[in-house]
Protein backbone atom coordinates (compact mmCIF):
# COMPACT_ATOMS: atom_id res chain seq x y z
CA UNK A 1 0.00 0.00 0.00
CA UNK A 2 1.32 3.27 -0.44
CA UNK A 3 0.40 6.65 0.89
CA UNK A 4 -2.03 8.49 -0.60
CA UNK A 5 -3.07 12.26 0.47
CA UNK A 6 -6.83 12.41 0.87
CA UNK A 7 -6.74 16.50 0.43
CA UNK A 8 -4.47 18.76 -1.73
CA UNK A 9 -1.85 20.44 0.03
CA UNK A 10 -1.67 24.28 -0.90
CA UNK A 11 1.78 25.71 -1.83
CA UNK A 12 2.14 27.37 1.43
CA UNK A 13 1.78 24.44 3.61
CA UNK A 14 4.41 22.58 0.97
CA UNK A 15 6.61 25.66 1.34
CA UNK A 16 6.37 25.38 4.95
CA UNK A 17 7.94 22.12 5.17
CA UNK A 18 10.61 22.67 2.19
CA UNK A 19 11.61 25.97 4.40
CA UNK A 20 14.20 23.67 6.68
CA UNK A 21 16.03 22.42 3.62
CA UNK A 22 19.26 24.59 4.22
CA UNK A 23 22.55 24.70 3.32
CA UNK A 24 25.24 25.44 5.95
CA UNK A 25 28.67 26.12 5.32
CA UNK A 26 31.07 23.33 6.74
CA UNK A 27 32.56 24.07 9.92
CA UNK A 28 36.22 24.61 9.45
CA UNK A 29 39.26 24.55 12.79
CA UNK A 30 42.63 25.58 12.31
CA UNK A 31 45.18 22.96 11.50
CA UNK A 32 47.01 22.21 15.13
CA UNK A 33 50.74 22.12 12.86
CA UNK A 34 50.02 24.17 10.34
CA UNK A 35 47.48 26.68 10.75
CA UNK A 36 45.40 26.20 7.70
CA UNK A 37 41.39 25.38 8.06
CA UNK A 38 40.43 22.33 7.55
CA UNK A 39 37.55 19.90 8.96
CA UNK A 40 37.22 18.84 11.92
CA UNK A 41 37.98 15.04 12.51
CA UNK A 42 39.99 14.73 8.88
CA UNK A 43 43.92 14.78 7.97
CA UNK A 44 44.80 18.17 7.26
CA UNK A 45 45.20 18.37 2.80
CA UNK A 46 47.76 20.66 3.57
CA UNK A 47 50.16 19.28 5.84
CA UNK A 48 48.87 15.87 6.03
CA UNK A 49 48.34 16.03 10.22
CA UNK A 50 46.29 14.54 12.52
CA UNK A 51 46.17 14.87 15.90
CA UNK A 52 49.78 16.10 15.78
CA UNK A 53 50.94 12.80 13.80
CA UNK A 54 52.45 12.66 10.29
CA UNK A 55 49.51 10.40 8.79
CA UNK A 56 49.29 11.25 5.31
CA UNK A 57 52.47 12.22 2.96
CA UNK A 58 51.66 15.40 1.29
CA UNK A 59 53.20 15.94 -2.31
CA UNK A 60 53.98 19.98 -2.86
Amino acid sequence: MSICPKNKSSKGHRDQRRANWKMTAPTLVKCSHCGALMQPHMACKKCGYYNKKSVVKVED
